[in-house]
């Protein structure tokens, strides 16, 4: 299944479970109609207690059903609405549910480290934005991916699998969980969560009712039977709110089950490498504590984890992950059924659990292929399509460019990322000018409203980051988001606030400026695309500006502008036409905005129209591939890196 067909998919899915929840919740007000009636109908009849159809067909009326229904509606949907809420923090909330810990960027821990480099190398190599990562101090095997979509995504995992996994098994679990970022499973997950606790109030609202029942005082009419009615309306609420978060779960775990075979298929492809996750998957048989884990909060997020994150007791009906057994026969037809560990060619003699070779903690990666000298090879006209194949699906190869531009990077520059007040310096030193008059506008416009010790490590770092090659630009901005996400509101609208003083210094807003800002506002978390309903059809003045904008970045020559737009125009429902409004920054930013609420199955279209535009030529400038990317990236497509044919 390809990205833009999972994403879909997933779309379904919601809808399948909101007409679900439909169902459960008008059985559920069938029912409790029912007990509150025979409830009413036991108290009015205080001397007799027994039961009549026409009794009961009596106390049943229009304003009872209504009333039940609207208190049933109300209790489910309020529920539901406040387990959102406490959610809505993304993947973060659900990390910290379970206990987790945010792995401190900087940290000299080298297991910490080891995990941290791993995530950052898919990130980079799959195109979305680097995650935080959440350590969970548990013994059990597992890991998970929570959020509402890649922006708040965040990579939880156990202290027991960064302990005893080696680094390509972190690899297949971590591309396992890359997988769910990447075709949506999280969204769902998390509603998941919000309308099954909506469904157990009912129950718990029953639980209620008898608990009340201590505090009334004995005595009374020995006729008056409706203290026994209030205890029977409990127990019978308890029965049916109960009741329903077992379906409920029911339904959670099959869609559970089906999502992590696609997981684990998805994190072979990636690293092309079954053994990885197929002896993270045996390393779990063999564990005493196997995958279990001990958080009170395990069992409702249980859908969420890698492995089978509670006990399941006499029945796999509630199991929300297949049996460890088929899993591992899928990813290894080999297996010969014994939880015993493989090695295999691939194994190197650094690849053991906790292994480290530099002092900084980052690994001694004897088998990496590629260089420095590959980030400036040439980009041809079949790395656009190759970049669109792979949308959600990368590969080895893109994992190994991404561990060649990890390596490309400074050292220096590399730990700046990676603390707050440095990632800041940094994405101003990436907005200042390579004209020295306009550079100084800025630097003065910047000292103004700075922090004094931002702006001293800008001037220190400034020169060597205006250094770098354009392909490390993208990959560096990827890099410091993590630490750019743990500012607080205050400092994320003053760092706000001081690119836009940079971007506006010299009245001009260049098209490089304006990409980095969008894609820092759309990784940062004050984007919303909403509701992704349009087509291309209805949206054919913005492809107009966006693909002209695309268009005139890699071309001098107006006739190349041209053919650039006719070869963009053969993948369009719709003719273009050249614009000399290119350098309009705000009414681009407007048609983008409108292109984010494209249909899922409606973006590849757009993508191909802007693979055509920048490969007409035959080749790819870096400028141009990284605006295709960047331009990815806002219409929520995480694209991985271009690849050379000299790979």
């Amino acid at each position: 299944m390809d990205f833009f067909t999972a994403q879909e998919h997933a779309q379904r899915k919601t809808w399948h479970l909101v007409i679900l929840l439909v169902l459960a919740v008008l059985a559920l007000v069938i029912v409790t109609t029912l007990v509150v009636a025979i409830a009413l109908h036991l108290v009015s009849g205080a001397e007799q207690t027994s039961l009549s159809a026409q009794g009961m067909w009596s106390a049943l009326s229009f304003q009872l059903v209504a009333g039940v229904a609207i208190g049933v509606l109300a209790v489910v949907v309020l529920g539901g609405l406040f387990k959102q809420r406490q959610l809505s923090g993304g993947g973060r909330a659900v990390a910290e549910a379970l206990g987790g810990r945010e792995i401190n960027l900087t940290t000299h821990d080298a297991d910490e480290r080891r995990i941290l480099n791993v995530v950052e190398e898919m990130a980079i190599a799959s195109g979305t934005p680097v995650p935080s990562v959440y350590v969970v101090e548990e013994e059990g095997i597992n890991a998970f991916a929570a959020g509402f979509q890649t922006t708040d995504a965040v990579i939880g995992i156990t202290r027991g699998t960064i302990r005893n996994l080696t680094r390509e098994e972190l690899q297949g679990v971590v591309a396992h969980e890359f997988s769910h970022i990447l075709y949506g499973d999280m969204r769902l997950n998390i509603r998941l969560v919000s309308i099954l606790h909506g469904i157990l109030l009912i129950g718990l609202l029953g639980g209620t009712l008898l608990r009340s029942m201590r505090y009334r005082r004995a005595g009374g009419s020995k006729r008056n039977n409706s203290a026994a009615v209030i205890l029977g309306l409990g127990a019978a609420l308890m029965v049916v709110g109960y009741a329903g978060t077992f379906f409920g779960n029911l339904i959670k775990s099959a869609v559970s089950r089906q999502r992590e075979y696609l997981a684990d298929a998805s994190a072979v492809q990636f690293t092309r490498n079954p053994y990885g996750i197929g002896n993270a998957l045996v390393k779990i048989g063999s564990h005493r504590q196997g995958s279990y884990l001990k958080a009170p909060q395990a069992a409702e997020f249980s859908h969420l984890f890698f492995g089978q994150g509670i006990e399941l007791g006499l029945t796999r009906m509630m199991a929300t992950h297949p049996p460890l057994k088929s899993r591992i026969q899928r990813v290894m037809p080999d297996w010969d059924g014994r939880f015993e560990v493989r090695w295999h060619s691939q194994q190197t003699d650094h690849d053991t659990p906790g292994s480290v070779d530099s002092e900084d903690g980052s690994e001694d990666r004897s088998d990496a292929k590629l260089s420095k000298g590959t980030m400036t090879a040439v980009l041809t006209a079949a790395s656009a399509q190759t970049a669109i194949n792979a949308i959600g699906q990368p590969t080895q190869r893109h994992l190994e460019q991404a561990r060649a531009t990890l390596e490309a990077l400074p050292e220096r520059i590399k730990t700046a990322a990676h603390e707050p007040y440095t990632a800041r310096a940094i994405i101003y030193a990436l907005l200042l000018s390579d004209e020295p008059s306009v550079r100084e506008q800025q630097l003065e416009a910047l000292q103004q409203i700075a922090l004094p010790d931002v702006y001293r490590v800008l001037m220190d770092i400034g020169p060597e980051v205006l250094r770098l090659d354009i392909e490390l630009r993208l990959p560096l901005v990827e890099l410091a988001l993590p630490a750019l996400k743990s500012l607080s509101v205050e400092q994320a609208q003053h760092f706000r606030l001081c690119m836009e003083r940079l971007i506006n210094a010299d009245g001009h807003v260049s098209l490089f400026e304006w990409m980095l800002y969008q894609l820092l506002l759309n990784n940062l978390g004050e984007k919303n695309s909403g509701l992704a309903h349009l087509k291309l059809s209805d949206l054919q003045r913005e492809c107009q500006r966006l693909l002209s904008v695309l268009a005139a970045a890699g071309q001098d020559n107006p006739e190349e502008v041209s053919a650039a737009l006719n070869a963009a125009e053969s993948e369009l429902p719709f003719a273009l036409s050249a614009t000399n409004e290119v350098s309009d920054m705000r009414a681009l930013s407007l048609a983008v905005e409108r292109l984010r609420r494209l249909k899922p199955l409606q973006k590849p279209v757009l993508l191909q129209a802007m693979a055509r535009c920048i490969e007409h030529s035959g080749h790819i400038r870096p400028a141009e591939a990284e605006l295709f990317r960047v331009m990815a990236d806002i219409l929520d497509c995480p694209m991985p890196p271009l690849l050379s044919d000299e790979l």
